[in-house]
């Protein structure tokens, strides 16, 4: 066995000074040299998912508390060993405390670019919002959960993008199977049920000016009519199962609907949605996928 003489020791009391900090090996703003592989630049480096605390504003003037994860990154350009990922965060942490606005994404991006010495920055905050939802008779209301991300990137011109991505979880029933159900009725008087299925929509929105998240989780309600519910007694129950039936609808149908609440709004720039109904019927999905079709836009 091989033993070192080295102290095995943690000194707690050690004190970090200016010279020692110079004097302490520092590889990521090392020479061009030490690059393994090719010398090219690379698009995005940083870290992805740290997590802290941030405060929201909400639309009624409360600001609540939410678990926000993180992904920060920068562009590295060739010659350039690696960056500082500490600084990452650092910079970051510097508006933890305050509530949050979309200009902090603009100024945390610039920050990114000059603490770092990149040309390009890139930011994605991912957390879970929620919004009370009445209960659609019985009086009762709840918390409905919606899975945002607020994503921005900056290019070597400091001219930003901004982006929200939205998960919406909705009920679908399937008018062929409504229309068959009816006929086994009338036809052989046979008790049928529709069917119907949980679905979800995934709406990515580039925003020419910031949209609220409520404002866009209401436009999404509006677009499908038949979300699912929190709070639910038996008055409620019958009730979805009425809109249901007033609000039938294939994937494709759902995907045109949300296009038709997208299209028109002043602050939504492009926007691509993705539909899946998660069959009853079949063992698999039923998928639809449709964008603003701005030329070069979204896809």
């Amino acid at each position: 066995m091989i033993t070192s003489n080295l102290k095995r020791v943690y000194d707690p009391t050690f004190v970090v000074t200016d010279s020692y900090k110079k004097s302490m090996p520092d590889l990521q703003n090392g020479p061009a040299s030490l690059i393994e592989g090719a010398n090219v630049p690379i698009q995005q480096v940083g870290i992805s998912n740290f997590k802290l605390p941030l405060k929201f504003p909400t639309r009624d003037g409360n600001v609540i508390t939410l678990t926000v994860s993180v992904d920060g990154y920068v562009s590295l350009d060739a010659d350039k060993k690696g960056i500082n990922m500490s600084r990452i965060m650092r910079s970051f942490y510097k508006f933890k405390d305050d509530t949050f606005h979309p200009d902090v994404l603009e100024y945390i991006l610039k920050m990114y670019k000059n603490d770092l010495g990149s040309k390009e920055s890139y930011l994605k905050l991912s957390f879970s919002y929620p919004m009370i939802q009445q209960s659609l008779r019985s009086g009762l209301e709840g918390y409905q959960y919606y899975d945002v991300s607020l994503e921005a990137s900056m290019d070597q011109n400091d001219q930003i993008r901004r982006f929200m991505h939205l998960e919406f979880i909705y009920s679908s029933a399937c008018p062929c199977s409504y229309e068959l159900a009816e006929h086994a009725r009338e036809t052989r008087d046979v008790a049928t049920i529709p069917h119907s299925q949980r679905s979800a929509a995934y709406l990515t929105v580039e925003m020419n000016n910031p949209i609220e998240i409520e404002e866009m989780v209401e436009l999404c309600r509006e677009a499908v009519m038949t979300e699912t519910q929190v709070m639910v007694k038996r008055e409620d129950e019958q009730a979805f199962a009425e809109l249901n039936g007033a609000y039938q609808k294939f994937v494709e149908d759902a995907a045109r609907l949300f296009f038709d609440k997208l299209d028109p709004h002043p602050n939504v720039k492009d926007f691509v949605v993705r539909c899946a109904h998660m069959e009853s019927l079949h063992s698999h999905d039923a998928v639809s996928r449709i964008c603003k079709g701005i030329p070069c836009g979204l896809r």
